[in-house]
Parts: C-alpha cells; structure tokens; sequence
C-alpha cells in the first residue's frame, strides 16, 4: 500500500471531513430554535439512533473495557459535543471549526505524555507549527471582549478533550473496531445530556431550516460520518483514512462565510492554513513506520 491517495479514494476518504466541517454550520442553526445543551441532546439522539441501524454496532464489548469506554463518552462526546454549542454562542461557525483543526496537535501531545517519551524531531517540528497557527487563529477573537475569550476557551477545552479520548479510544477500537465503541461511548454521552437538554427542546421555537440542520448534525456528523472513516480506514489505513480532517476547518470557513455572512480576520484565515501545515507535517512524518494515533472526530 503506498502513501499517496489515487483520485477515486477521496470519494470514501472525503465525506467525514466534508461532513464534520460543515458540522458547525449545522450547529449555529439549530442554535436559532433551540439551546445549547438541546442542539447536544438531539444530535446524540439522532447520532445513537442512527448507528444503531447498523450490525456492526451490536458487537459485544467486554465487560472489564466499559471504564474505558465510559470516559470516552465523557471526554469524546458529552463534554465536547456540549461545549461547541455554547462556543458558538459567542464566537462563529467559522472559527470554531477553524480551531477544531487543532485535534491532531492535542491527540500527539496526549499520545507522548501516555508513552512517556518525546515525538520524534519532525514530528515535534510539525506541532510547534500547528499549535503557532492555532494562536494566530484565536488572537483576534481574543481582542474582541470577554464573550469572545470565553468561547475560544471553550472550543480550546473541547479540542483537548478530543485528544485525550482518541488516545483513551485506540485500543478499544483497535479491539473492537470503531462502531461499537462509538455507539457506546454515544448511549453513555445520551444520558448524560438528554435530562440537561430537555426543558432547551420544549422551550425551543422550530422552524423547517433548524429542524433539518439538527437533522443533518445527528444522523450525518454524529453517524454516518463515523461509518465512512471507519469504512475508509478498514480500506486504506488510518492514517490515509485521517486525511479527511483536513478538510475541516477550510469547509467550517467557507460555509460560515458564504452560507451565515461570517466575518472571520484574515489573521485567524492565516493562522488556519498554518495550523493545517502542522497538522499535515505531522501526518507526513508517521507516514514513517512509527505507530500512529487515529483520528476522528465530530
């Protein structure tokens, strides 16, 4: 198997970053008919109930794994799928899914600190890139108040949470594949957030724009997105597979531009591509046999 993707791969590899970028827009519109914490609540319904149309979801779990799988339904589903509504509440869709480029950075640091021994140099060199790009992202939003601040940190928390349930997640999926974990980790994620989000759902004013973004966010960003990268690492390797989260943030950029009229500076646009050439480094430099912490995401 080599390293380069021929141009029919990125049919498979493409839709879960297509779908995960554009994950933010979808959640800044269900934001105009319901709360944060109810955007969460539905699309992890919607996410659970979806995966669970699939067989593969119903693969047994040992008992002596559901510690583990339960702190990856904390760390990579109900904490950050909860704190990316909130965020874009003060900042936008854009840069939100700009800063969620940072994963790769966050799952490495977390992969060294578990293995108690530094990345190699060119790895090292490519996260010294990424986390300078994820700076010149937040700085302007950091200039722009209190409100500002407050949701840079908290998409910041969410994307470290990531990292450190990828790492909690490698060996179960590498056990058990992906599906199973996920729709576990999401049954864990639903009944934490479900009982937080009611009274947001009932106290929410629908209208057909938010009702099918919720829609698209739970069956599509929260399902199925996660069914073709599981598909796609099962055919090409997860590496090759994780290209597709470089597609993230450039798509979050352009929908929020084009579909909500987003302004974004262009430092933080600057800071993005950057934070992008980090992440891609880093990849390029585990392309070497040397063992490579997957990546997915919301």
């Amino acid at each position: 198997m080599t390293d380069q993707h021929h141009p029919t791969d990125w049919l498979l590899i493409a839709p879960p970053g297509l779908i995960w970028g554009a994950s933010f827009l979808f959640i800044a519109q269900g934001l105009e008919a319901v709360g944060p914490t109810g955007v969460t609540a539905i699309r992890l319904v919607i996410g659970f109930l979806t995966l669970a149309c699939f067989p593969a979801a119903w693969k047994p779990v040992e008992r002596q794994d559901w510690p583990r799988i339960v702190a990856v339904g904390v760390l990579w589903m109900a904490f950050p799928l909860s704190m990316f509504p909130f965020a874009e509440q003060r900042v936008s869709s854009a840069l939100t899914g700009m800063l969620n480029g940072g994963v790769p950075l966050a799952t490495a640091v977390f992969a060294s600190f578990i293995a108690q021994k530094l990345p190699a140099r060119r790895i090292l060199v490519g996260l010294g890139v990424g986390m300078f790009g994820a700076v010149l992202i937040a700085v302007p939003a950091l200039n722009e108040g209190r409100s500002s601040v407050e949701g840079v940190l908290m998409i910041l928390a969410a994307v470290i949470s990531y990292g450190l349930a990828l790492n909690v997640a490698r060996p179960l999926q590498q056990k058990y594949g992906g599906i199973p974990v996920i729709w576990r980790a999401q049954m864990l994620a639903m009944l934490i957030t479900t009982p937080l989000g009611f009274r947001d759902v009932m106290a929410g004013h629908w209208s057909i724009v938010p009702v099918f973004a919720l829609l698209a966010l739970g069956a599509g960003g929260t399902a199925i997105a996660f069914i073709v990268m599981t598909a796609a690492a099962g055919k090409f390797g997860a590496t090759r597979a994780s290209s597709a989260t470089f597609l993230m943030p450039p798509v979050a950029l352009v929908l929020g531009l084009l579909v909500r009229n987003e302004r974004v500076e262009f430092l933080s646009i600057v800071g993005g591509a950057v934070c992008l050439l980090g992440a891609w480094l880093m990849a390029k430099a585990q392309n070497t046999p040397v063992p490579v912490t997957s990546k997915v995401h919301s």
